[in-house]
């Protein structure tokens, strides 16, 4: 989509989820706030706010197709057709985010508008997802996901249970402050299960390590448990 196309296309997802979901439609309308004075030109400068509202628009768009089935049943049977990483974000943690505070998104949007959006990990964790799927292994990504919950990755395994997993360099003098942040984090989306993954570049096979970690813990990691990783 062009700019001009994306912005047309969120103000139609505005009035139609006026009459289907109330709390997405002022997401929608909050989103459409932030991005309605800014010129195509100048919007499509800005990829990652570009990328965001295509993740936003698709996300929002599937989510009304399913609220706008008739019946409970019918919704499930949509569910049932997904990924167990889509239905985890569909059936669970996007709806969170339409009907809950996100104390995080306006400072996001400042950072994303800004260019200050700094994917400091982005070659890592897409090595990371490579190597996930090439063990018949499957991840999910989203920029609300990782600026608001504190996931890079949704990963499932062979028991097809989805897991939250964050992917960190900090050094070893923050590493402990910045786990209990994203423990804290997940405590407030009510995300049962965590892995908290600190890495060195030094280290030659961390990327084999963390994916043996992940995959593993997808399958048997019990819920209420946030585990570290150094």
């Amino acid at each position: 989509m062009q700019a001009q196309e994306i912005k047309d296309k969120l103000k139609s997802l505005i009035e139609q989820a006026s009459s289907i979901d109330c709390n997405l439609a002022r997401r929608l309308d909050e989103i459409n706030r932030w991005v309605k004075h800014i010129k195509p030109g100048s919007l499509t400068a800005k990829p990652f706010v570009l990328a965001f509202l295509l993740e936003v628009i698709t996300d929002s768009t599937i989510w009304l197709i399913i609220k706008s089935l008739p019946s409970q049943e019918e919704q499930q049977a949509k569910f049932e057709q997904m990924t167990p990483n889509e239905r985890y974000w569909y059936g669970y943690l996007f709806p969170r985010w339409i009907n809950a505070s996100d104390s995080k998104f306006y400072i996001w949007k400042q950072k994303l508008m800004a260019g200050d959006f700094n994917q400091v990990d982005d070659d890592i964790i897409k090595a990371i997802a490579q190597d996930i799927v090439s063990r018949e292994g499957s991840f999910w990504q989203r920029y609300i996901a990782d600026l608001s919950m504190a996931t890079d990755l949704i990963v499932s395994s062979r028991q097809q249970k989805p897991l939250c997993i964050q992917v960190t360099s900090v050094s070893e003098e923050f590493n402990h402050q910045k786990y209990h942040y994203w423990k804290n984090t997940l405590h407030s989306w009510e995300i049962e299960r965590g892995l908290f993954f600190s890495y060195s570049p030094k280290e030659a096979n961390f990327i084999n390590q963390l994916v043996n970690v992940a995959l593993h813990n997808s399958d048997y990691l019990a819920g209420g448990k946030y585990l570290k990783f150094s």
